[in-house]
């Protein structure tokens, strides 16, 4: 009489496979983790859409418009891998509201920031908390998908698809009428303009409104 005998990769894959099956799926957790990750690359996506506002306010050339942008995807793209790897073997969910919190810092301070340098550390800042993000809202839709990796992977992502999608919309809406909060001292456009102290709104040339002159 033969007997079976299970191959020491089959015992070893049981229990995960039983476990995937006894984890049921959980949409509410999905849910949030799609809104956080709408609502993080809605933020995101604000930034690139506000570049020649940006270029016509401080009066900043291509080559330090691309530096934004490097500056951005650096701490955004690059860093993220690493900071990945570090939660996978050291899981820390107390980054996932930290790095929305850092990247609508980045993003306040882009109303406010009166330089160039500090334009870069907004950036930097909104990157960052990308990179914080992104890996550990990922493992927590993995683990609320009770198996169902592809489910989860997707509905992650249409979240992330559709902030992205929205972040120019909301720039159109928002930034580009009302302008950037700053003390001025110099304006021109279309608009009347006092600045002898008083906080001004910075507009597109074209606008109503009124632009920031650099140097004044």
């Amino acid at each position: 009489m033969s007997t079976l005998t299970a191959s020491p990769a089959a015992t070893a894959s049981t229990p995960q496979a039983s476990a995937a099956q006894t984890s049921p799926l959980v949409m509410r957790i999905l849910g949030a983790c799609a809104l956080a990750h709408l609502i993080n690359d809605l933020i995101q996506a604000v930034l690139p859409s506000i570049y020649p506002m940006l270029k016509a306010n401080y009066g900043l050339t291509f080559t330090q418009v691309g530096l934004i942008t490097l500056t951005f995807q650096l701490t955004a793209s690059l860093l993220q891998p690493w900071i990945g790897y570090h939660t996978d073997r050291h899981p820390k969910p107390w980054l996932l509201p930290a790095g929305m919190v850092c990247t609508l810092i980045g993003i306040l301070m882009l109303a406010f920031v009166g330089s160039f340098p500090a334009i870069l550390l907004a950036a930097g800042l909104v990157g960052v908390g990308s990179s914080t993000f992104h890996p550990e809202t990922s493992r927590v839709a993995r683990l609320a998908s009770g198996g169902r990796y592809g489910l989860a992977q997707s509905t992650f992502q249409v979240g992330g698809n559709t902030g992205s999608a929205l972040g120019p919309l909301l720039a159109a809406a928002i930034i580009i009428p009302y302008g950037q909060v700053q003390g001025g001292s110099g304006c021109q456009g279309n608009g009347e303009c006092q600045n002898r102290g008083r906080v001004e709104r910075h507009f597109v040339p074209g606008l109503p409104g009124c632009a920031f002159e650099p140097g004044l």
